[in-house]
């Protein structure tokens, strides 16, 4: 079987029908810039144009970097003001020419992707998912099951946004070695510890491609902690698993 997924990204808006029986993409995803401003009409022009680059026109799963409740966008910290307050899930439907539209929160479905085909699974603790790109994303997991919306990047570390240190954007903005931005991401990841005590953090966003940079280097941290296997994947799978009912 498969699904459509699409994945918002503060600087790509990507996606590919997906195969559920094997959790993974069907076909070598399309992506496209995300636009600036990243306003509503933009960003769902943006995720046409990639579902219509594969002609696909069945049920369609979509992650947004914010708070999503019942398709209502809450929070929009790395894209326009605009969409707060928008039914994303009407907005991208409409667009598609009615189809049947999922959306939820990039993280929540990047871990979604984890527990079930990658990382996490079998894992019936507390589990952390960490995304780390333009900023921090989250999902928590207790007994297997997702905990919605949790927006762990905006925890304040040391007077700031802990994405606005820790983040992969503020490792390439600020051009840090991998030793000084590890040390960041293990006061931070210290921090979220002390708040979650999980039993695995499962590291994910598009540096997890080069995991093996920094994860040694990072110390003291009483938790398991690896990197995303679907990688930067795990959004657009978690979202057609979303839309398949599986999240």
């Amino acid at each position: 079987m498969e699904i459509f997924g699409v994945d918002i990204g503060g600087s790509g808006i990507k996606g590919a029908p997906v195969d559920l029986d094997r959790g993974d993409l069907a076909q070598e995803r399309h992506k496209v810039l995300t636009p600036h401003p990243a306003t509503p009409d933009a960003v769902v022009e943006g995720v046409r144009e990639v579902v219509e680059h594969f002609g696909w026109t069945g049920d369609v799963g979509v992650t947004f970097p914010g708070v999503i409740t019942n398709g209502v966008v809450r929070t929009a910290a790395n894209v326009d003001k605009g969409w707060v307050g928008k039914d994303i899930r009407k907005l991208v439907s409409d667009r598609l020419g009615g189809a049947c539209v999922t959306v939820l929160n990039d993280a929540d479905a990047a871990g979604v992707a984890e527990m079930h085909r990658g990382a996490g699974q079998g894992r019936t603790g507390t589990v952390l998912m960490l995304t780390l790109g333009t900023g921090i994303g989250s999902a928590l997991f207790t007994g297997g099951r997702l905990v919605p919306n949790t927006e762990l990047g905006h925890l304040e570390l040391h007077g700031h946004d802990a994405e606005k240190k820790a983040s992969s954007k503020a490792r390439e903005d600020e051009d840090l070695s991998w030793e000084h931005w590890a040390r960041r991401v293990q006061k931070y990841l210290a921090h979220v510890e002390m708040l979650f005590s999980p039993e695995l953090f499962i590291i994910g966003g598009g540096v997890s491609r080069k995991a093996h940079k920094f994860l040694p280097l990072i110390e003291g941290i009483e938790a398991e902690i690896v990197p995303a296997q679907l990688q930067n994947n795990a959004g657009i799978v978690g979202a057609a698993m979303a839309a398949a009912g599986e999240a």
